[in-house]
């Protein structure tokens, strides 16, 4: 029976690791993520894999022998638990498809969490337990509130790591 496992890979030769698989007729998956990283001092968009260093591969070990993996290049080994390859259920791999955006097949990090107008709740710092109103993300890690404070409306920018949906 097929089944998924994780193959380690030699440090950032995931796509070498799932290009050589292929040709040797593997079936694959790399899921990658698109990130905004800094190179020589501007902002740039990134495609990078979603786990580095592993990459998935489709087969029957108990049919297939996986002798050629660990010598294929790029590839370490199929990551094992002892003498046995470890096999990743079928439900991880379909859950990362789907959640893969269908044009590009890229994943993206920091989708938005929160929507104008959504009732949010303070954890943590000064503010702590007061509920707002989300207005707009601030850069990658900053969000702006409207909170009432001392009768008036009042804009904060605070850390998205202290704020949660109100009612949690």
């Amino acid at each position: 029976m097929k089944r998924w496992y994780a193959v380690f890979s030699k440090p950032r030769l995931e796509r070498v690791a799932e290009e050589q698989l292929r040709r040797q007729a593997f079936e694959t998956y790399l899921p990658l993520i698109q990130l905004p990283k800094r190179r020589r001092g501007k902002w740039e968009e990134v495609i990078e894999p979603l786990f580095p260093r592993y990459l998935f591969l489709h087969i029957d070990a108990e049919v297939v022998s996986v002798a050629p993996i660990r010598s294929t290049r790029g590839v370490v080994g199929l990551v094992r638990f002892g003498e046995m390859p470890m096999s990743v259920p079928d439900e991880i791999i379909e859950f990362l498809r789907q959640s893969q955006d269908p044009q590009s097949g890229l994943h993206h990090p920091h989708q938005a969490q929160f929507r104008k107008d959504d009732k949010v709740m303070i954890t943590h710092g000064p503010f702590a337990g007061l509920e707002g109103i989300f207005v707009a993300e601030r850069g990658a890690d900053r969000v702006l509130i409207l909170l009432d404070l001392l009768g008036k409306a009042n804009r904060i920018t605070l850390s998205r790591d202290v704020i949660a949906p109100a009612g949690e």
